[in-house]
Parts: structure tokens; sequence; C-alpha cells
């Protein structure tokens, strides 16, 4: 019954460990591509092949649900899969969708035309190459109207985010607000379009200010995850137990992972 979470590296086990307190009873498979880190400044080929590899090697592991907890991945592969057609019982889930229906205050799974939404000022701090697919727009497009969108791409953050130097990744995202306001000055929410930036939700809040509602997702995807398991239990996997796999060295990357989450994680090599 296992689902399988993905990412490029460490950002997310944000949503992880999200899931986890959201599903006790629920064992994940965590897949990083340790290896070929960060995503965020690849081209969508070379994003996409990478991402179906992982995808592939997480429904070996008895994963029939996969969730891209990469934006990256969720922006410049996810589409291109599904319109390539997935195996028969196989599902592979985004992070984009789930954020933008609490943003549009829409019910999960409501696909009503777009309408008008009370916020009509955004600023999306994600990934350059989140930020250059605009998938965030098309998707919200989808479901919104007379949305104004500002993106700001967030270059070295997950770098600065994965080494652990919190003093660096501060001076970064002060950096990256102030370029935003100086083209939206005045955002009403702000999308921290990447799973590694919760760790940076703080710094993000102080810099945009208290009238700006920030949205990070690791709690919003757990949400709509347990919704999807409740609407369709069968997408629970045959795999029975969870586990750490990833391309890279598995001691240093469960170091940095255990530093990331504050707790003991073992990864094995995938």
């Amino acid at each position: 019954m296992a689902v399988g979470i993905f990412d490029s590296g460490l950002g997310g086990l944000t949503v992880l460990d999200a899931v986890t307190r959201r599903l006790p009873n629920v064992p994940f498979v965590y897949f990083g591509d340790n290896a070929h880190a960060p995503y965020g400044v690849r081209d969508a080929d070379d994003v996409h092949r990478l991402t179906v590899a992982a995808v592939e090697r997480l429904w070996d592991e008895g994963c029939d649900l996969v969730i891209l907890a990469c934006n990256t991945a969720s922006a410049a592969a996810l589409r291109r899969m599904q319109e390539a057609g997935l195996p028969q019982g196989k599902r592979v889930l985004g992070v984009f969708v789930p954020l933008i229906e609490v943003l549009t205050e829409r019910q999960w799974g409501d696909s009503s035309p777009p309408r008008e939404v009370a916020v009509k000022h955004v600023a999306l701090f994600a990934t350059p190459a989140t930020v250059s697919s605009r998938a965030f727009q098309r998707e919200l497009a989808f479901r919104a109207i007379g949305v104004d969108v500002e993106a700001q791409p967030c270059g070295g953050l997950v770098d600065a985010i994965e080494a652990g130097d919190e003093i660096l990744a501060e001076a970064l995202v002060r950096s990256h607000v102030e370029a935003l306001q100086r083209r939206m000055p005045h955002p009403e929410a702000a999308i921290l379009g990447c799973t590694h930036y919760p760790l940076m939700e703080t710094t993000f809040q102080a810099a945009l200010g208290p009238k700006v509602k920030v949205y990070s997702q690791a709690n919003i995807v757990a949400e709509s995850l347990a919704d999807y398991l409740r609407r369709h239990p069968g997408m629970l996997g045959s795999g029975a137990a969870g586990r750490f796999l990833t391309t890279g060295r598995p001691d240093r990357v469960s170091d940095k992972a255990t530093q990331f989450l504050r707790r003991k994680i073992t990864f094995d090599a995938a």
C-alpha cells in the first residue's frame, strides 16, 4: 500500500514529513535524485528524462501512485508524461494544483469554469526552470480569471538550503523578495513554489511583511493526498514498507536529510 514521493533532492522531505503526519498508516517510499540535483537549472527535456526514470523506479517499488514533490518536475515533466499515457493502474500527481485550489478557494477536484477570485496580485517564488515553464500561470488560468502573477526566479536558493548555509539562504530570500517588489510592490499573496522553500517560510514572511499571505505546499499537498486516497483507495500500491532511496551517496544524503528534518533518516542506493 506504499505511495511514492519524488524530488530532485531533499526539498520533497518537507512534503514527506507532512503526509506522514497526515497519513500515519500509509508507508511512503521517498526517491531523491541527489546525483542530478538541482533540477531548477536544467532544461525541460532533461528534467523530463530524469523524472520519468525516477517515477519508473518508484513503480518498481510497488508505488502505483507517485507524487512529484518537486515543482520543477511538476512544471516541466508532468503534463508531458500524462499526455504520453501512463501504464494501466498508475497515476502521477503534481504539487501545483492543490495549492492553486486553496488559493482560488475551490474544492479539490472542482473542474468548473474559471471565475473571479478575491486575490488579484500574486507573487510566485520558484526555481528558474519552474518560472520559465509558466506552468503555475497555466494551471491558475484553468481556475481563475483576473489574477496578476509576478514570478521571481530564486537562483541559488536551493543550493544554499541543501548546503545548510542558513545565512546565505536568508540573504538570498531577502534579495529575491526585494527584486520582486520592485515589479510588484504590494502583492496580496505569495506562493513558495519549491518544496525546499517552506524551510525559509519565516524569512519570506518577514521580508514580505505581515499583510502578505504566504502559501507553502507541504500541508496543502498532504490534505489533498488524503482526500484523493479517500476517493481512490485502489491507488494504494502493493509496496508494504517505507524506505528512502537516492541516486547520490547514501551516507552523505542520509546525513544531510537527518539535518534537514532533524530526525534520523537513512537512505539506500537507488
